[in-house]
C-alpha cells in the first residue's frame, strides 16, 4: 500500500502531473505518427530513362529519394525506403514491402516521347535529348482503393512544389500516343494514370512523382544539384505533412 501511495502523492504535485501528461501525449503521438513508404523508381536491369548526358534515371531517383526521406523525417513523419539497392525488379513486391506504411510515394525522373528526341554530342558521345519540355508531374490511379486521399496528397505536394518555384510540365495530358493522361488537378500538375502497377496495387494512398525531365539539358543539371534536390524534397515533405499530419484528418486508409 505504501508503494501505491507514493505515486498517488506525486500526481498531486502539479509540475509532476504535467510532466507525466506530456510524456503520455508524446507516446500517443508517436504511436499515431504516419509512415511514408518512399519507393526508388526502377532497378539495375531496367534503370529507366537516360539523361541528356548519359546518366541513368535510377541514379537520380536514389539521390532524390534519400533527400525526401530525410526531409520527411524532419517533418515528424516516419519513413521506410524501398528499392534503394536496385534489386526490386517486381513492382508488386514494392507495394507489398510497404505493408505497415500509411502512404506510398514512388520517386522518378521524366523523359519524353521518342519522336521528340534529338541528338547532340556530349563528352565525344552522341546522346539523345529534348529541351522541349520541363517540370514535375504527379500521378494517381483511379484503381487505388484510396483515390480521394491519393489525390489530396498529390495536390498538396504539387502546390508545395509550385510555391517552392517549380512548375508542372503538363505535357502528359497532350492527346498524342503515349501520353493522353487526363488531369486530376491541372493547376498542381496531377494526372490520372490508372494502370501504373505501384499505384493500383498499393494498399494505401499512393502517388508517383516525376521530379523533372532529365532529357532536358538544363533541367538535368538542375535536378542533380544538391540545392535543387533539397528544395524538391522539402516541398514534397511539406505537402505530405499537410496531407498526412494535419489535425482532424480523415482516416488514411
Amino acid at each position: 500500500m505504501r508503494l501505491l501511495a507514493a505515486p498517488a502523492r506525486l500526481l498531486q504535485n502539479p509540475p509532476v502531473r504535467w510532466s507525466i501528461l506530456i510524456l503520455l501525449c508524446a507516446a500517443a503521438c508517436a504511436r499515431a505518427q504516419a509512415t511514408v513508404a518512399i519507393d526508388v523508381g526502377h532497378f539495375i536491369e531496367e534503370p529507366g530513362a537516360t539523361s541528356a548526358r548519359g546518366r541513368p534515371e535510377l541514379d537520380f531517383n536514389r539521390e532524390l529519394a534519400a533527400e525526401i526521406e530525410s526531409a520527411v523525417r524532419g517533418r515528424g513523419l516516419g519513413t521506410m525506403l524501398i528499392g534503394a539497392d536496385g534489386f526490386a525488379s517486381r513492382l508488386a513486391q514494392r507495394t507489398a514491402a510497404a505493408t505497415g506504411a500509411d502512404f506510398f510515394l514512388s520517386v522518378h525522373h521524366d523523359s519524353v516521347q521518342p519522336h521528340f528526341l534529338e541528338t547532340w554530342e556530349y563528352d565525344r558521345v552522341e546522346r539523345l535529348f529534348s529541351d522541349r519540355y520541363s517540370g514535375f508531374s504527379l500521378f494517381v490511379s483511379r484503381k487505388n482503393r484510396s483515390l480521394g486521399r491519393s489525390l489530396a496528397c498529390a495536390s498538396a505536394m504539387g502546390e508545395a512544389l509550385r510555391r517552392a518555384g517549380f512548375s508542372p510540365s503538363l505535357y502528359h495530358a497532350d492527346p498524342i500516343p503515349g501520353e493522353n493522361k487526363p488531369f486530376a488537378d491541372r493547376r498542381n500538375g496531377v494526372h490520372y494514370y490508372d494502370n501504373l502497377v505501384v499505384l493500383k496495387t498499393a494498399r494505401t494512398p499512393a502517388v508517383l512523382l516525376e521530379a523533372g525531365v532529365i532529357v532536358n539539358r538544363d533541367e538535368e543539371l538542375k535536378v542533380q544539384s544538391e540545392d535543387v534536390r533539397k528544395r524538391i524534397a522539402a516541398a514534397v515533405a511539406s505537402g505530405l505533412e499537410r496531407c498526412l499530419g494535419r489535425k482532424n484528418a480523415a482516416p488514411i486508409r
